[in-house]
């Protein structure tokens, strides 16, 4: 099941030019050249699903007003919603202090997570005790 993003326009030198070099220099990214990326719903504030992007997808994400993620397990790029149809509209993205994470805003059409539920966290919550202030 390959996802097939739309490809970028080429620049002016016939070839898509990269991630910014400062934003890549601000990234910290793990042993497999990734940062985890925290999607969150723009209007509500939902955290809706956590993925993974290096260079290339942040920049697809970036210049394409769509969610570019790089598969783990499949070892690909896949744009949300290419074969769903649950795209991720991309409103805002932002590094964490640290730039070892993203937050990407968007505007979610359908289902986040795979198993067809609003995010991937419905129906998953964890017994903890709950500390008071």
């Amino acid at each position: 099941m390959s996802q097939h993003p739309e490809p970028d326009p080429p620049s002016v030198a016939g070839e898509t030019p990269g991630l910014d070099p400062a934003v890549a220099h601000a990234l910290k990214k793990d042993a497999s050249g990734l940062v985890a990326a925290i999607v969150q719903e723009h209007d509500t504030g939902d955290v809706l699903m956590l993925g993974w992007m290096d260079e290339e997808a942040l920049r697809r994400t970036l210049t394409s007003g769509r969610v570019t993620f790089y598969s783990r397990s499949r070892q690909e790029y896949w744009r949300k919603g290419d074969t769903s149809g649950h795209v991720q509209y991309v409103k805002s993205v932002s590094l964490d202090c640290d730039g070892d994470a993203l937050l990407v805003r968007v505007h979610q059409v359908g289902a986040a997570c795979h198993t067809g539920t609003r995010t991937c966290f419905d129906g998953r919550e964890l017994a903890a005790v709950v500390g008071s202030a």
